[in-house]
């Protein structure tokens, strides 16, 4: 006898729900108010905004992390860093407080600031929440600007914000605080008196940076916080939240791999965390006055990037470049100015093996291809192909024999490394040895960056000194045509301090 289950519902008589009522209903948006200027991100935006506005902002918000990433790996000090992100952010990412306007929280230039830092803060959670790598290096700099805000807003705003947050957060009762009196004191730095602070009692996991400093009493898997303490009670809940909520994103990613919009902008920007090839812009690399033809070369190459002057000294060496070692090159000279015509004649007189029939037939049409000037419809309107970004230099494939294209960062052994920078003067001891650092950690343009400094430090101290650079001059370089401008420009500089 089959035993009838009661609890079933006969599926022809289920409730007749009309699909398309779902389907296709109108979304409902809500306009999001922002009356704090902090933000822990816990409620998703949901109003529309335009491609451009999405890229743009997710870009800004890219370069604040990227560099906040860059002044941890450098190891700057806390002084050292707000000097230079406080430029930063009021160009990429400005977030005023409610007092800087006489209408509080409904000036509409806040709203506008907030609704970038919250759109922003969210398509950087999608697009980096493919893997933990990503996820772990997105939670450090979201942390670390956290952090950074926190400090530095206004006291009864910063109240107000951790008001409303409704932290499950345990007051220690007069009773108790007065009978483990003598630990709390003990536990605590500085604290001479327990009545001093308020104090509270939470999960000793949710303030591992506390434990880790031996900061806190710990009793029953319980941490005794003081008041004092308050700022690292809500980094670690920002961090715990953020965390959970990025493995949540994670699941939900494969669904967005039906939105073809969408898809490429994500995958763009989670390749280029660090060395952002779409802060680059056609022109940037250019240096107005300065004469760059194809007879200076040789004198400009004191000014270019290593992946730059070791093809250039290759090619001097043998008087030829391999295919991508040359479409490399060209582009690069493409980028600080060098004009088609100049191009075609210093890659003629640096091929000194081959006549004049052969050049043309073998390599002149890659040239013109490379600048626009020959190819498709779309190759010439196009203006050829833009300079290669350190992102785009090192992700493609590794050199095989005979080939100098790359990254030397990168694709060379450390020992060959350290000889091709002091070939090119670099034998500054702590600096080679900080180069082997970043490259055993892979850490490619910080060490660029790293020799950078070095070998221009006079001029950035004086550039520095006299005001005539601010500190947005002299963010992180992620691209070689920027790194010869501002080599160059550092150089004339100098040169006309001197002269004058």
């Amino acid at each position: 006898m089959i035993r009838s289950d009661f609890l079933r519902i006969d599926p022809k008589r289920r409730a007749n729900l009309d699909h398309k009522k779902k389907q296709f209903a109108a979304p409902t948006f809500k306009q999001q108010d922002y009356p704090h200027r902090l933000n822990f991100y816990d409620v998703p935006p949901t109003e529309e905004i335009t491609l451009e506005q999405f890229e743009q902002w997710a870009i800004d918000r890219l370069r604040v992390l990227a560099e906040i990433e860059a002044c941890s790996y450098r190891n700057k000090s806390a002084a050292e860093t707000e000097t230079h992100l406080t430029p930063l952010l009021q160009k990429y990412l400005p977030l005023s407080s409610n007092t800087s306007s006489s209408n509080g929280a409904a000036d509409q230039r806040l709203k506008n600031e907030r609704q970038k830092d919250h759109y922003s803060h969210f398509i950087l959670r999608l697009a980096f929440s493919a893997t933990e790598d990503l996820r772990r290096r997105f939670v450090r700099a979201e942390t670390m600007l956290f952090r950074f805000r926190f400090q530095r807003d206004d006291t009864r705003e910063k109240r107000a914000f951790i008001e409303s947050l409704n932290l499950d957060w345990e007051p220690v009762e007069d009773d108790e605080r007065q009978r483990l009196a003598e630990h709390l004191i003990g536990a605590t730095p500085g604290l001479r008196r327990v009545d001093e602070e308020a104090w509270y009692k939470v999960d000793w996991e949710r303030v591992p940076e506390l434990v880790e400093r031996r900061s806190v009493f710990l009793y029953k898997g319980k941490a005794y916080v003081p008041g004092r303490e308050q700022l690292s009670m809500i980094i670690a809940e920002f961090t715990a939240r953020l965390e959970r909520a990025l493995e949540l994103t994670s699941r939900a990613l494969p669904r967005l791999d039906e939105d073809d919009r969408l898809t490429p902008i994500l995958n763009h920007l989670s390749k280029n965390f660090g060395s952002a090839e779409s802060v680059y812009s056609e022109g940037e690399g250019f240096v107005d006055g300065a004469a760059i033809t194809a007879n200076n070369i040789d004198q400009l190459s004191q000014h270019f990037p290593l992946c730059m002057r070791s093809l250039h000294m290759n090619l001097r060496k043998n008087n030829h470049l391999k295919h991508y070692g040359r479409l490399q090159y060209t582009l690069f000279l493409k980028g600080i100015g060098l004009s088609l015509e100049e191009c075609i004649i210093f890659w003629r007189q640096s091929f000194k093996g081959f006549t004049d029939d052969e050049f043309n037939s073998r390599y002149k049409y890659n040239i013109r291809h490379a600048y626009g000037d020959v190819g498709g419809d779309v190759n010439r309107r196009g203006r050829g192909y833009p300079p290669y970004s350190c992102q785009k230099i090192l992700g493609d494939s590794n050199p095989g024999v005979g080939q100098t294209h790359g990254c030397p960062y990168r694709h060379y052994s450390v020992d060959n490394l350290i000889g091709l920078l002091q070939t090119t003067g670099v034998n500054d001891k702590e600096v080679l040895r900080g180069v082997r650092e970043d490259v055993e950690k892979m850490r490619y343009h910080i060490a660029c960056n790293r020799v950078f400094e070095s070998t221009h430090k006079t001029e950035i101290k004086r550039v520095k000194e006299d005001g005539s650079w601010n500190q947005v001059d002299l963010d992180t370089i992620v691209h070689p045509n920027t790194y010869f401008k501002r080599s160059f420009l550092l150089k004339q500089t100098a040169r006309a301090s001197k002269s004058s």
